[in-house]
């Protein structure tokens, strides 16, 4: 099967995000280490949807200790995402669309602001982690 460069390069990326996603899954990879190599400046909706699946991933940490089914289904939604990047195809719309809405507000880090988008990162966790405290307090 040959390949242009452009397309090859592409199938490099989606091969090299379903590898992160299986290193995540399997535990030997941090969500944090996986999301700081993930491809830089592409604009592969496919990739960008993976990287907002890891995003939720992490942030839905207490909730995956919680709750073995919710744990198990995003493993699987996960694991069918890596296995549709390792064929190089693209992911279906309904998934490309389910992220698109988080797009412009936290995208894919440039290779000159990484420190930038952690410190926006952890502070969309810590809204997050601030808002489930105050919702406990509140009980």
């Amino acid at each position: 099967l040959m390949r242009s460069s452009a397309a090859s390069d592409v199938y490099k990326r989606q091969v090299l995000v379903s590898e992160l996603i299986r290193q995540v899954l399997i535990s030997r990879m941090c969500v944090r280490e996986a999301i700081l190599r993930f491809p830089r400046d592409t604009h592969d909706k496919s990739i960008h949807a993976a990287y907002h699946a890891l995003v939720h991933f992490e942030a839905d940490e207490d909730l995956r200790k919680r709750d073995e089914l919710y744990r198990e289904e995003q493993d699987d939604y996960l694991e069918f995402i890596a296995q549709v990047l390792e064929r190089g195809e693209n992911l279906p719309e309904n998934i490309i669309n389910n992220y698109e809405k988080y797009y412009a507000c936290a995208n894919i880090p440039h290779e000159n602001n990484t420190k930038g988008f952690f410190k926006s990162f952890l502070r969309f966790l810590n809204i997050k982690s601030e808002v489930t405290t105050y919702n406990k307090e509140k009980e």
